[in-house]
Formats: C-alpha cells, structure tokens, sequence
C-alpha cells in the first residue's frame, strides 16, 4: 500500500515538473515568435524582477494586505454560507427565498460589480466585498450538497436510539461533511486570492498586488508585471496546498468516531 503510494506520489511530481517545463518551453518560443518586450517579457528579466521583488519590502505589505483581504471575504463567505446552509437544512422556507438570490449572485459580472461598489464604498473594502459575492455562492451550494449526501437511515437511526442533537451534530453531521468542505478550502482560498487581486488592479488599491501591478502596467514595466504575476500565482499555490492538509484531520476524526 505505501509503495503503491510513493510511486503515485512520484509520478504526480514528474508530471507536475513536465508541466512546467512545457510552461518554460512555450514561454520561450512565444517571446521569440513575438520579439517585443512590451507585449512578452523575457524569462530571464521576469525572473530577476521576481527576485528583487522578493527583497523589497513594499511587496511583502503589498502582499500581506492582499492576503488579509482575502482571509477577511474567506471567512466572512464561509461562516455566513455555514449558518445559511443550516437554516435551509432545517428551515425549507428559508431555503426557497435563499435560492434563487444564490443564482442571481452567481450569474452577476464580476467587472460591473466592482465598478458599483467603487461608487458606495472604496477602494480598499470593494475588493472584499467582490470577493465575498463570488465565494458565498460556491460555499453555500457545497455545504447543501454535502448535507444532502447523508444517509437518511443514519439520521433516522439516531432518533430512534434518542441520541441528543448535540451528539447528532459533533458525532454525525460534522464528521461526514467536514472533510468534504474543508478539502476544498485551498482551493477557495485561492479562488479568492485572484478576486481580491483582480478588483485590486481595478481599483487601483493602494499597498495591495493588484495596485503594484496597476503600477507596473501604467509605467510599462512588463518584467515587473509578469513577476507580480507569477509571485501571486506562487502565494495562490501556497494557500491552496497549506489549506488542503485539513482534510487530513478530519478524516482522522471520521475515523475515530466511526470506531466509537
């Protein structure tokens, strides 16, 4: 079983290394094919940037309001689809008024969003507000499906044995939806690391990645703009892969209430 493992787990690196030597090949073909640095930087200058970017401070506030942003929409989007998830499982009433907004939220266009609430907010809080409007939908619909993917006898069996809804909760409920909803939390994080980033260089927000890249943009520093670009797709890699080892302890504790 373990080798089994290794060998899948070497396998997924080489193909992830082949991956970016494509990436690295195509890169060099396009700059070449294009011959202009203003349209496609050079590797080389776009890794120097991305190095010195690395030593200024300037980015790393730039990048940790940007991460702030997103951890403050994260949460908010998640603890308000938790609790509107609970009341449509328990209340369907509420779950019919709740659902068509869900799809309108869903169908709205990101781009005029951000234009609004540049006009009712400003420029630092309508990037968490773009953000909180595109993960609150995709949260609280996963939330309903891992709901309705529990075992009807399983819950029926629990009030005929009288077990109390705190223990229906901590026992049933949360051990069987929790991994599937926090595996996926990587992935919304860095989902909504590119909204926030995305809404910044529209905003123009000052200390943020998307005003550096703005900034860059505007002066036609376009190494600079491509290592902006690929340092953000880097701290996206980073939360998604530091963010998806939760699923790791929630099996476990699947586990040791399965055997309770």
């Amino acid at each position: 079983m373990v080798k089994k493992y290794l060998s899948a787990e070497k396998f997924n690196i080489l193909f992830s290394l082949l991956s970016l030597v494509l990436m690295w090949a195509v890169w060099i073909i396009a700059y070449y094919c294009i011959d202009n640095d203003y349209i496609l930087p050079s590797f080389t200058e776009t890794c120097k940037e991305l190095f010195l970017c690395f030593c200024r401070g300037e980015f790393w506030i730039a990048a940790g309001w940007s991460l702030l942003r997103t951890f403050a929409a994260f949460a908010f989007s998640f603890v308000f689809a938790v609790a509107c998830a609970a009341l449509s499982a328990v209340c369907k009433p509420f779950s019919k008024i709740i659902n068509p907004i869900i799809s309108v939220m869903r169908t709205l266009p990101t781009l005029a969003v951000i234009l609004l609430i540049l006009i009712w907010s400003n420029a630092a809080v309508a990037p968490i507000i773009v953000t909180v409007l595109v993960l609150y939908p995709l949260i609280y619909a996963r939330i309903n499906v891992c709901i309705a993917g529990i075992d009807g006898n399983l819950i029926e069996m629990a009030k005929v044995y009288k077990i109390s809804r705190k223990q229906q909760l901590f026992k049933i409920y949360l051990p069987l939806v929790s991994p599937n909803i926090l595996s996926h939390i990587g992935a919304d994080m860095s989902l909504g690391l590119k909204v926030v980033i995305s809404a910044e260089v529209l905003s123009n927000t000052f200390k943020s990645m998307g005003g550096l890249m703005q900034n860059a943009r505007a002066f036609l520093e376009m190494p600079l703009l491509a290592a902006l670009t690929i340092a953000s797709v880097l701290i996206g890699l980073a939360l998604d892969f530091g963010f998806s080892q939760f699923k790791r302890f929630t099996y476990k504790w699947r586990g040791r209430n399965a055997r309770k």
